[in-house]
Parts: structure tokens; C-alpha cells; sequence
């Protein structure tokens, strides 16, 4: 059975999947299986199905991937050509392996069921997806390595009327590593800040651990949920939101911080913050001067609040915005940043 666009886009976008060992099994639900529960055609036609999207998407040709897109899909093909287009760049010379491969059975489902749930493998692993209509379908799992930066690639695919697999989306792929490192390394880095109380690295390690070694949102395990737990244990009570800025004061100015995350965009792990300048910090940053001082003073208040920083980062990447407007941007590394109002840095970095 063919998808209508919509229906799609709920699978894509509306999908959640929870670690099964925690939740009770409905009487009805979907079939799944694993890799290591399909026959051997099966494996080998998803498998080969996936080398065959990877392989069009390395070469550019759109129009390959097309014809073996679903057609509902392919008639508003613009979203997969540009994620294709983006993908290209970063797989192009790598070597593509499957990594998992799912089948998901939801022929027996009853058309208009507002949930779908699928249990698959043991340990569990449950994906819920929402307005699925009845027929089969598949996530195929790749992994892109031997590029300077090692991709996994999720690939939702759909049986057409003639019992083909299609292509039925391509969400944004996920890094497998972060400046040199992989998840694992992040998640032992993450405990480690945490036996120390550390709270700020440690949550933005687990942070990182987490996006390195989920593949995509809707499929997650037990040993990642348990990342998850791991995380929200150390979370700060002070960081920033839109909504509830962290105020910092620097020579008796005071900042509204709006945003802190992690950035290897400049090639080392850097702390990236975002802050909304007043009018009067604004008009300031108009003079190159002026604006290099504020934006320091703002890396400087941060660290001032938040010493522990300088043993996680290399550097800080602090962005100045007024709504979607960037009136300036600065990054400087740990050393650069002015330490007069700061404890002596910590300068044991995680073991590698």
C-alpha cells in the first residue's frame, strides 16, 4: 500500500520509540524483527536496498533516487533531493556498511488506528508510530566511514503495490563521532565530570554521547535510555532557555544568556553561547572594539560562574543575536579568554 504524504510525515516526525523493558505490552501491536530474525532473502533485499540509496546519494543522481521513491513522496520531492544533496558531501568517498536492519509488519493493522506499536528483538527496543496506514515497512541503519566525519544514515523505507521496497524518507543523519571522539568515549567522560560534580560538563557530555550513538530520534534501547537517566540526573538548575535566560554580570553590565550548547563547526569542541544584547549592549556592538570587550566580558562572566568549563572545552563560541539578526560572533580558546576574575583553571582534561 501505497503512503500519502501525510501519513508519512507523521511516520517521520510523530514516531517516539522507549526502551520496552520498562512498559507493559498492549494486547495488540505490529510484528518486528531484527537483523538476526529475518530470513537471509530478506536481509539481503534490505541490505541491498540500502547500498542502492547510498550509492545514488554518493553520486549526486537525484533522479535514480527518485524512481525508487515512492511515488506519494516523489511528487514532492524537493526535502529528500536537499537532504541528499547535503549527505552527498559528507559520504561521497566513504564506505558504506549496514549497521541494523528492522522490518516492521503492520499489514494486519486496521486502517485510521491512531498507534501503531512495533516490540523488537530482546532486549526490546519499542517504536510507537502514530496514523501508520496498513503494509510494510523497513529502517534500514547504514554506516558511512573512512570520511573525515563518519556518518550513520537512517533510511525509512515502504513496500509498493508490487512488493518493492521504496524509499519513503531520508531523516538528517546522524555524526558518529565528535572531534576525533565517539559516543562511548563521551558517556565515560560524562561519569567521570560527574563523580566530580562537575554538573555543566557532564550534562553536555552526555549530551554529546547521546547524539553520537542514537542514530535517529524514534529508535532508542535500553543502555541508551539509560544514558538518558544518566543525564538528567547531573542537569543544571541554572541553564539558559529562551524563556528563562541565565543572567550573567560583567563590569556592571548584566548579559541575558538565552542558549549554551556544544559546537565542533570551527574543528575543535568548543562551548557555543548565545546571548541577547539590550539595545544599549547592541548600539555597543557596532564598534569592533567595543563588541570584542562585551562578547569577552561574556565568556569571562561564564567562566567566572562556571570554572569547571575550562577542563571540557577548548575554547568559547559566544554569539550575539537579536532575534534571528547575528550582530556579532566571537570565539576564543580557554587560554585567550582574560582568567583576572577567574579560580586557577582546571586543566585535567578526560582521559582519552
Amino acid at each position: 500500500m501505497e503512503l500519502i504524504p501525510l501519513s508519512l510525515r507523521r511516520l517521520l516526525l510523530s514516531c517516539c520509540a522507549l526502551a520496552g523493558v520498562l512498559l507493559p505490552v498492549p494486547a495488540r501491536s505490529a510484528i518486528c524483527k531484527t537483523q538476526a530474525q529475518l530470513t537471509g532473502p530478506q536481509r539481503d533485499a534490505l541490505s541491498n536496498f540500502g547500498h542502492l540509496v547510498a550509492s545514488d546519494v554518493q553520486k549526486g543522481d537525484t533522479q535514480a533516487l527518485k524512481a525508487i521513491t515512492l511515488p506519494a513522496v516523489a511528487a514532492d520531492f524537493g526535502g529528500i533531493a536537499a537532504a541528499a544533496d547535503d549527505l552527498k558531501s559528507l559520504i561521497q568517498q566513504a564506505t558504506i556498511t549496514v549497521d541494523s536492519l528492522y522490518l516492521l509488519d503492520a499489514t494486519s493493522e486496521v486502517a485510521g488506528q491512531p498507534r501503531t506499536d512495533f516490540f523488537c528483538g530482546s532486549p526490546v527496543v519499542v517504536m510507537n508510530l502514530t496514523d501508520l496506514p496498513p503494509g510494510m515497512y523497513a529502517l534500514v541503519i547504514l554506516h558511512a566511514t573512512g570520511v573525515p566525519k563518519p556518518q550513520q544514515i537512517s533510511l525509512i523505507l515502504a513496500q509498493g503495490t508490487d512488493q518493492r521496497w521504496l524509499l519513503g524518507g531520508l531523516p538528517p543523519p546522524r555524526a558518529m563521532t565528535e572531534n576525533g571522539h565517539d559516543g562511548l568515549w563521551y558517556w565515560s567522560s560524562a561519569r567521570r565530570f560527574a563523580q566530580k560534580n562537575m554538573s555543566w560538563d557532564a550534562w553536555f557530555y552526555y549530551q554529546t554521547a547521546a547524539y553520537t550513538l542514537d542514530p535517529i530520534d524514534f529508535l532508542s534501547s535500553p543502555n541508551l535510555e539509560k544514558l538518558q537517566k544518566e543525564q538528567e540526573a547531573v542537569k543544571p538548575s541554572n541553564l539558559p532557555a529562551a524563556t528563562k535566560p541565565l543572567a550573567l554580570s560583567a563590569n556592571g553590565a548584566t548579559y541575558q544568556v538565552v542558549n549554551v550548547d556544544t559546537t565542533s563547526a570551527l574543528g575543535a569542541y568548543d562551548l557555543e553561547v548565545t546571548y541577547a544584547p539590550d539595545p544599549s549592549q547592541a548600539a555597543q556592538l557596532r564598534d569592533p572594539p567595543s563588541a570584542r570587550k562585551q562578547v569577552t566580558d561574556v565568556m569571562t562572566a561564564l567562566l567566572t560562574l562556571r570554572p569547571e568549563l575550562q577542563a571540557a572545552f577548548h575554547g568559547i563560541w559566544v554569539h550575539a543575536n537579536q532575534g534571528n539578526d547575528s550582530l556579532f560572533s566571537l570565539e576564543l580558546t580557554m587560554d585567550q579568554i582574560a582568567t583576572g576574575s577567574l579560580t586557577p583553571p582546571l586543566t585535567t582534561p578526560p582521559a582519552k
